[in-house]
């Protein structure tokens, strides 16, 4: 397993110590209780989406496979724990032989999910289980916020190319992974290299404004990067005068230039002029990329501009607004000793202010129209109804602690796109409303 993978640095041995302390104390509660062996269900489900949001979408998924195929305690991680007190003796044996041998059911990467979906399921020992929590909700929390962020914005560009742009706007780790998920969202590139080294993402970029202030004249910017880049590059013509920039760009470059990017300004209005001194010019080829704090919003208002792509950043790798999901892992079902023939019990949180959860072991199926367009989000605990037995959702990840279901992430930006053209046409409506279709508990 290669960490880097996941989004970290190369010499991080072990994703063991991305968790909360209660994790590692309720395991040695349960160990000295004797309850540690109970075959256990643990899900992973959201009770609402965000404020206004109609649909969310499954991300991290690979990312949680590696993750929980590199949970090991290994000689500094246990070092650390035995120097801080933090678990006894017995509990740091047992740790030293952790390896998660349960099974991992989910919604495949780039599916949508509602209120209730049974995004993960995880079953084993309740100990082998419990540890995953923390890193598990860290990865889909945020994953899954950056791609819906993406998928919306991916709606509105209406088929316009999408730049990720978000590196300088976030951790340097959090900013691998957001590339990550803007590519299953919908997004065609990325700006960030890490990402496209550890994700084969494509990845683009030319020069900022630094390298035409560095320039005794715009011209001789726009002349040294089509030297070193060739004229299919694209200039970026909004340092100083646009209209002069365009001029210049097109008289070095000739007709055939690739691109000009504008970062500022209405960027409607400069778009449009810039079109037509373009067309003018005679290069009628030359695309326009748009960039500047650009959210779903700000593209849905540039739809009719004269733009070819977009580059997005801080919006984009902060969720636009909704920097996490409200993902929670939660015990749903748990056997009432350690036999393995025990059966499993239903068991639910029945907190107060709306935290409560539904017990049992879940299947899911969205039930669709005579169009083959979704129209419910049908979750249960007992035996599926034949009519949707051919559209469950949820698919095998781990069995007996062995990954079984890697793919590629293309194929998961593939799945993505065809489950949202699944669902009703008001899912890609930017204003505020209800999740697109109703969850239904049977």
């Amino acid at each position: 397993m290669n960490t880097a993978d996941l989004g970290l640095p190369v010499d991080v041995p072990s994703t063991a110590l991305f968790t909360d302390q209660y994790e590692l104390t309720m395991l040695q509660g349960a160990l000295r209780g004797g309850t540690a062996d109970r075959r256990s269900v643990f899900e992973v489900f959201t009770r609402r989406l965000p404020e206004g949001r109609r649909y969310g979408v499954v991300a991290g998924v690979g990312r949680v496979l590696d993750a929980v195929e590199n949970f090991r305690f290994d000689a500094g991680v246990l070092g650390f724990l035995r120097e801080r007190g933090i678990v006894d003796a017995p509990t740091l044996e047992w740790l030293a032989q952790y390896r998660f041998s349960g099974d991992i059911w989910g919604y495949p990467e780039g599916e949508v999910y509602f209120p209730g979906s049974p995004i993960l399921r995880v079953e084993g020992s309740f100990a082998e289980c419990v540890l995953l929590e923390t890193v598990i909700l860290s990865i889909l929390n945020h994953d899954s916020a950056i791609a819906a962020a993406a998928s919306r914005m991916s709606a509105a560009a209406g088929g316009r190319r999408l730049i990720e742009m978000g590196a300088r706007r976030t951790h340097e780790l959090a900013a691998v992974a957001s590339a990550r998920a803007a590519y299953v969202g919908g997004f065609d590139s990325t700006s960030d290299l890490a990402a496209g080294f550890r994700y084969s993402i494509p990845t683009v970029g030319t020069s900022a404004h630094a390298f035409t202030l560095l320039h005794d004249s715009e011209r001789d910017a726009f002349r040294a990067q089509i030297d070193s880049l060739g004229s299919g590059t694209t200039l970026l013509v909004d340092t100083y005068d646009v209209t002069e920039a365009v001029r210049s760009a097109v008289e070095l470059a000739g007709t055939g230039l690739g691109a000009v990017r504008i970062d500022s300004g209405d960027l409607l209005l400069v778009a449009h002029r810039v079109r037509q001194q373009l067309d003018e010019l005679g290069a009628t080829g030359t695309k326009i990329v748009v960039t500047s704090d650009l959210d779903e919003y700000a593209i849905a208002s540039l739809a009719a501009a004269p733009v070819d792509a977009y580059g997005v950043g801080t919006q984009l790798v902060t969720g636009s607004g909704h920097p996490t999901c409200s993902m929670v892992y939660k015990l749903v079902a748990r056997a009432r000793s350690a036999d393995p023939k025990a059966p499993l019990e239903a068991v639910a949180k029945k907190s107060l202010g709306g935290k409560a959860s539904v017990g049992g072991r879940k299947w899911a199926a969205r039930r669709v129209d005579a169009d083959g367009i979704a129209e419910a989000e049908v979750v249960g605990t007992g035996p599926v109804p034949a009519g949707l037995a051919g559209r469950q959702l949820l698919v095998e990840l781990v069995k007996g602690g062995e990954v079984v279901a890697r793919e590629p992430l293309e194929a998961a930006r593939e799945r993505h796109i065809a489950a949202r053209a699944g669902l009703p046409m008001s899912a890609i409506q930017l204003s505020r409303g209800e999740p697109v279709i109703p969850t239904e508990y049977v």
